[in-house]
């Protein structure tokens, strides 16, 4: 127990750790400084790789002195490094979203405290021996002790912090040793109660450095950029090491150069003290924004009588951050975070996350528009900051802490609050500002999430505030505290952070604030649109707002990933666990699949949603007369002439004219009329609509994209004159042929028979070409396979249930008892006429019905549905459509509406107008937890057909469709994808309207003008057995 006891007492916050300082590799010489290959750095050596690993289940369960040189621990397993342990096979992971799993007794911990015990050796020359040696943990979860050659080097805390040691006394050349010992639990853990796993071990890179007898510690370097944002100041710190007669001629240089390393200044100052400070003047220099993230390279070096002891590099930005007439401006303008929170998460990997990972997410993020990233909740990988300095992306740069389950007991300011932990609470902040303080990217520092508000806190903020005067403050939590007190009506400003910060505030009360002028702090949503399976919903909406009121800037959606973990069945077939699929209790269940990345990295649709509501350039406005539109510029800072325009006016996905626009000249933030010279002289536009597209092309291959992705797009509607529909066939129609035998209605054309149940008016069958296309239905239908955002509901929120409400009145188990079914026989058409009623057990509310089916004789059947409400009910509904099983060999689909892709009434502002043809299997959104998907809105006409062209045509006005392979039952049930089972038939649901999406999984729900209100209701089809060798959908929707 002699070192176990440091586990479990806060105030232990490290033994023999260093000082935080910046993350930086020190060279021999400019040449290879440049480089920034950390590999050939000063004396780096990388210890990832395979190290002896011994797996307890507490401290006690081991206590041999492995530390030993002489210990043996050649049968012992090996581990990879860096990475989990729980992923490799010893023990489980475990997911919390509030609650901690270990009763809560700060500082104290369980006895069953899994241990990880480490061992490797690693070899130094004589070159490095020679000079100052030191060990350097980027992160360990949660805490750990460490030997060198048996020698005690030290402890340290702080999951996701960095933590260097000087092992110089204890290193020789040659063989050395170095072992470690992990704990899965230590006092710590009452601060890192973050929304995610729980996963331990040494998860990030662990590597070798020297540095001569002398040398640069650390230094911070500040852009100070002048009042008219032009010229600036180049402010830099040193701190030096190991100088013992300042007589000598010790001098520091700076070198700044461009892009291209071009010498832009060069200055050197001698060295009378360790810590100097410089002033270097730059006459306008190019400015870093996420828009054009230009970088300068900084060298420093250290020299002795002219001769190189070590040169730093540093890639800077010339970039200024302040709080002004209640707005966040950088380089005087004020900017609209269109962030996400992102958490290190990987399906195999969990929060070892490799380079090569973070560049596709960064690459990722901005071909979606994304110009922001919150590190939720702590400081990500130290390489993930200089990849946003690189690619542009404003980073709120978060401290390892959260609280939340102190909620559970009331009792949230507990340890914020609490003096004992004030050095724990400082410790972070200090490590996360000193280690990140030279990156551009980082505008603003944020002092943990959901850990209450206190004294503590007001420590830190202090501390950064004095520390670094260049960048802002937040932190969510004071402002919920003060809106908590408040009543959401703010008398008082926050007063550790610079800005209100609220989590899934609604539209109403964001507007509510937009329109305080009294409040003179801006306002960021660092968390909204919650993540969860299908959905959010609402994205529109909340850019409406953020648009509509300048100290609205923007927000950050919960989350960038789902951090299901990879897992796969007896049989091979994978899928993505999450909580209480590893034995793990208490867990929050699948509340950790909340991103707009599936757990392999496949965009979802919330998140191409996402890119285009947040689009930098958008056309707001057609005049048909003029032939011009209005693009709006909304980039803050750069011009379009990166910009490819181009039009098109197309008819039924067929171009009939195209051209290019110039919008090059068009300024930031500004709005402009552009002419387009449509001619619109082709005879089709008489009789079709036309659909005119502008599309914003990327014109030069960046980092992140190749010329031609495309970046926004608008789109117009410019709709035929009223005309009759063309006749499908001559006046001279065929006769019917009718018939009524044992309890069947058969209804027979020249190509075509359609039988219907005498008892139920049920369709049994439907053949074209002797060929049966419709094994049952079409049956009306009020369910859903229920959304994430169906089944929760949060009352913080203003949210509820809709999923309960739903089956509390028994919208779930809705039975039909048919009233008459009855037919009547015309000269060119059979009418069949279906009366019911609709409702569910135990209650007495429902829907009196009527479906009347009107047959020709060209095969056209029009199905109009009326219902009219009785009773009470719930109050929304999740469909009312029809609900039918066609034959499963129609898997091909073509519609007219909007797509390509899944959309709903409150999202689908990503999937424009026209003419999409795909499969049935690929409409299906594989949510890790099957749920309702697939959807398409606003469709005018749609077809399931055959590989030879036999199929179903449909035809309604601005409805909606899905086609699947699983039942709704199905779907309903499943808990993972593994769990879907494929029908011998396809579903095909056409809806007449949906509830919407929202977000009440965490957020408010669905609003107003989405909801799908109980009520009576109206709507039709008319659908048409049809091969394509004769006529094609599009045509068809003219004749019918």
């Amino acid at each position: 127990m002699k070192y176990e006891k440091d586990s479990q007492n806060q105030k232990i916050i490290h033994k023999n750790r260093l000082s935080s300082r910046s993350y930086f590799m020190t060279y021999q010489n400019e040449n290879e400084a440049l480089t920034y290959e950390r590999k050939i750095s000063r004396g780096f050596q990388l210890l990832n790789g395979n190290w002896k690993f011994l797996y307890a289940s507490s401290p006690e369960e081991f206590t041999g002195e492995f530390y030993k040189d002489d210990y043996d621990v050649s049968n012992w397993d090996e581990l990879l490094v860096p990475s989990h342990w729980e992923l490799n096979g010893y023990g489980n992971p475990h997911y919390t979203n509030v609650q901690y799993p270990f009763p809560v007794e700060p500082p104290y911990i369980p006895s069953e405290n899994p241990t990880g015990h480490y061992y490797r050796d690693f070899h130094l020359a004589s070159s490095q021996v020679a000079e100052r040696t030191y060990l350097r943990f980027e992160g360990v979860d949660s805490s750990f002790h460490v030997w060198v050659n048996g020698d005690f080097v030290g402890y340290s805390t702080g999951s996701r912090e960095a933590s260097d040691f000087d092992i110089t006394p204890y290193v020789k050349e040659g063989k050395n040793s170095i072992a470690v010992k992990v704990y899965k639990w230590s006092a710590s853990s009452y601060l890192e109660d973050q929304d995610m796993w729980w996963l331990s071990g040494i998860f990030r890179d662990v590597y070798l450095y020297t540095k001569s007898n002398i040398y640069i510690q650390d230094f911070f370097v500040k852009t100070l950029l002048d009042d008219k944002y032009k010229d600036a100041i180049l402010d830099i710190e040193i701190k030096t090491e190991g100088i013992q007669d300042f007589a000598s001629d010790y001098k520091v240089e700076y070198t700044l150069l461009d892009k291209n390393y071009n010498i832009v200044k060069k200055y050197s100052d001698t060295l009378k003290d360790k810590n100097i400070n410089v002033t270097i003047e730059i006459n306008n220099p190019e400015k870093w924004s996420a828009e054009a993230p230009y970088l300068y390279h900084l060298l420093i070096t250290l020299k002795k009588n002219n001769k190189v002891i070590g040169v730093i590099p540093n890639k800077i930005g010339f970039r200024k951050v302040e709080l002004k007439n209640g707005l966040i401006l950088v380089n005087g303008k004020d900017i609209m975070f269109k962030g996400v929170n992102r958490h290190e998460t990987h399906p195999d990997y969990g929060r070892a996350i490799s380079l090569d990972w973070m560049e596709k997410d960064i690459k990722l993020m901005k071909k979606n528009n994304i110009n922001a990233v919150r590190t939720a909740h702590y400081p990500d990988d130290p390489r993930f900051y200089s990849l946003c300095d690189e690619y542009g992306l404003y980073v709120i740069d978060e401290a390892d802490i959260e609280t939340h389950g102190f909620d559970l007991i009331h009792e949230w300011n507990r340890l914020s609050d609490d003096q004992e932990w004030q050095e724990a609470y400082l410790d972070r902040m200090i490590r996360m500002v000193e280690r990140d303080k030279n990156h551009p990217s980082v505008i603003i520092w944020s002092l943990g999430n959901e850990s209450g508000f206190g004294k503590n806190h007001l420590v830190m903020a202090d501390w950064a505030k004095k520390r670094d005067d260049t960048r802002l403050i937040h932190y969510e939590g004071e402002t919920r505290d003060i809106l908590d007190r408040t009543d959401n009506n703010p008398y008082e400003e926050n007063k550790a952070a610079d800005m209100f910060s609220t989590m899934y505030s609604s539209v109403e009360l964001m507007e509510e604030l937009g329109k305080r002028e009294d409040l003179k702090q801006p306002h960021i949503l660092c968390e909204f649109g919650h993540a969860m399976g299908n959905g959010p919903g609402g994205f529109k909406e909340y850019f409406d707002v953020f648009y509509k009121y300048k100290r609205l800037q923007g927000g950050f959606v919960w989350e960038w990933m789902d951090h299901g973990i990879r897992k796969h069945t007896n049989e091979g077939e994978e899928y993505f666990g999450y909580g209480g699929d590893f034995g793990d209790s208490p867990h929050d269940s699948n509340f950790v699949i909340d991103g707009m990345v599936m757990p392999d990295r496949t965009p979802s649709p919330a998140l191409i949603e996402y890119k285009k509501v947040i689009e930098p350039i958008i056309v707001t406005e057609f005049n048909a007369d003029k032939k011009t539109i209005k693009v709006e510029n909304r980039y803050d800072f750069i011009d379009l002439k990166h910009v490819s325009a181009i039009w098109e006016l197309s008819i039924n996905d067929c171009i009939i004219e195209q051209g290019t626009l110039d919008v090059a000249h068009i300024q930031a933030d500004t709005t402009e009329d552009i002419s387009i010279p449509i001619a619109m002289v082709n005879q089709e536009i008489k009789y079709n609509e036309a659909i005119l597209t502008i599309r914003f092309l990327q014109k030069y291959d960046t980092k992140w994209a190749l010329a031609g992705h495309e970046i926004a797009w608008g789109q117009f509607i410019i709709s035929a004159k009223e005309m009759s529909p063309f006749k499908l066939i001559d006046d001279d129609y065929s006769q019917l042929r009718v018939s009524n035998k044992a309890n069947k209605i058969k209804i027979q054309g020249d190509n075509f028979t359609i039988v219907f149940s005498n008892s139920t008016g049920d369709i049994l069958s439907w053949q074209v070409n002797s060929i049966n296309i419709l094994k049952e239905g079409p049956k009306l239908n009020f369910w859903r396979a229920l959304t994430d955002n169906d089944k929760l509901g949060i009352a913080e929120f203003g949210a509820e249930s809709v999923a309960a409400d739903w089956r509390m009145n028994g919208l779930d188990l809705m039975q039909r008892r048919i009233k008459s079914v009855t037919y009547q026989e015309k000269i060119n058409y059979v009418h069949v006429k279906v009366e019911a009623k609709y409702a569910p057990p135990v209650l007495a509310w429902g829907f009196e019905t009527v479906i009347d089916y009107i047959i020709n004789s060209s095969g056209v059947v029009e199905v109009d549905i009326k219902g009219h409400k009785v009773g009470e009910g719930a109050k929304t509904l999740p469909k009312i459509g029809l609900q039918m099983q066609i034959d499963k060999s129609l898997s091909d689909v073509a519609w007219y509406g909007r797509g390509p892709g899944e959309a709903y009434s409150d999202t689908k502002q990503a999937n424009r107008f026209g003419l999409f043809t795909t499969t049935v299997n690929k409409l299906f959104t594989s949510y890790v937890v099957p749920q309702e998907n697939g959807n398409r809105t606003d469709i005018k006409w749609a077809a399931v057909n055959r590989d030879d062209g036999l199929g179903l045509f449909i035809k309604g006005s601005n409805f909606n469709f899905s086609a699947r392979k699983y039942t709704t039952e199905n779907i309903d049930k499943a808990n993972h994808t593994i769990e879907l089972e494929k029908s011998n038939f396809i579903e095909l649901n056409l809806d007449y309207q949906l509830h919407g999406i929202g977000s009440a999984s965490c957020g408010p729900g669905v609003l107003e003008k989405y909801e799908l209100k109980n009520e009576d209701f109206e709507f039709s089809f008319k659908l048409l057995g049809f091969s394509r060798n004769e006529w094609s959908p599009d045509n068809i929707n003219k004749y019918i």
